[in-house]
C-alpha cells in the first residue's frame, strides 16, 4: 500500500517512518513550508508560562537570545510530540495536552485553578508562541477567561503550489491508495495542487484520512467521499483510520 503523507517537515519524514515500520510504502509532499519570524521578548515582561499549538514555534525560538530564559518557565503544548521537542531543547517543566487547540486551553484553566505551576497564576503573563496563521484562537479564549496572554508571532507555514511530478504519476497511475491530513490549511493547499497538477479527479477518489472533524469538511467540501477522521487527534489514532479505510475501500 501506497500512502502519500501531506505533513510539513521535519514532522513528515517521522511519519513516513512509522508507516515503513508498519509495512507501507510512503510518498512525501508536504504541503506546507515552515518559516521563522524574527520577533522580541520584552526583556522585562513577567511570564508565567509558556503555551505552543505546534512543535513548529519551538522551531522557531531555537536560536532566540530569550530561550535560556523560556526554558526556566513551565511550557503547555498541545501534544505528545511538540512536549517531546519542547524537552529535547531544554524546557525543564513540559506538560502535554494531548489533543488539539481546546483541550489545551482547558489544561492551562485547569493548572490555573489546581496551582499546578507557582508561576502560573491569573495575574502572570502567558507567553504565546503562535503562528501567522491561527486556525484556533486560543489567546482570545483565554483573554475572554480573564487571563493576559501576550501572542508572539514567531513562524509561518508557506503554502506549496505543486505537487512533486512522482506524486501526480502516482495519482495518474492510481498507485496511491490513501492520503493522511493534518491540518484545514495543508488540506487546501493539496486542493489547489492537485487541481494545478491536473489530478484533482483521482487524488479524491481515494481514502482521505483526517485528523479532524474541521479537516474532513474541506475535503467533502471539495468532492471526497471517501473521508475519515481519527477519534482523538493523534498521529496513532489517524493511523487506525488509515487501515480501517484502506480495508473497506478494497
Amino acid at each position: 500500500m501506497i500512502v502519500l503523507v501531506t505533513r510539513p517537515e521535519p514532522d513528515g519524514e517521522m511519519t513516513a517512518r512509522s508507516l515503513r515500520d508498519r509495512g507501507h510504502d510512503v510518498l512525501l509532499s508536504p504541503m506546507l513550508r515552515f518559516e521563522p519570524v524574527a520577533f522580541q521578548i520584552e526583556a522585562d515582561a513577567r511570564y508565567g508560562a509558556v503555551v505552543v499549538t505546534s512543535a513548529n514555534a519551538l522551531r522557531a525560538v531555537a536560536d532566540h537570545p530569550a530561550l535560556d530564559r523560556l526554558v526556566a518557565l513551565p511550557l503547555l503544548g498541545v501534544g505528545a510530540r511538540t512536549a517531546e521537542v519542547a524537552r529535547g531543547m531544554g524546557f525543564r517543566t513540559v506538560m502535554s495536552a494531548d489533543g488539539d487547540a481546546a483541550a489545551l486551553r482547558d489544561r492551562v484553566l485547569a493548572c490555573i485553578r489546581d496551582k499546578s505551576f507557582k508561576t502560573l497564576t491569573r495575574s502572570s503573563a502567558i507567553l504565546y508562541l503562535a503562528g501567522a496563521d491561527i486556525a484556533h484562537d486560543l489567546a482570545t479564549e483565554l483573554g475572554g477567561r480573564g487571563l493576559n496572554v501576550a501572542t508572539v508571532t514567531s513562524y509561518r507555514m508557506v503554502p506549496q503550489i505543486h505537487l512533486p511530478a512522482a506524486v501526480c504519476d502516482g495519482f495518474a497511475a492510481q498507485r496511491i491508495d490513501a492520503v493522511l491530513h493534518y491540518s484545514r490549511r495543508s488540506a487546501r493547499a493539496f486542493l489547489d495542487a492537485a487541481r494545478a497538477g491536473g489530478v484533482e479527479i483521482s487524488a479524491l477518489a481515494i481514502p482521505q484520512c483526517c485528523l479532524s472533524d474541521s479537516i474532513a469538511a474541506i475535503l467533502r467540501d471539495a468532492g471526497a467521499t471517501q473521508v475519515t477522521v481519527s477519534r482523538t487527534p493523534d498521529e496513532n489514532a489517524l493511523f487506525e483510520v488509515l487501515e480501517r479505510a484502506v480495508q473497506a475501500s478494497r
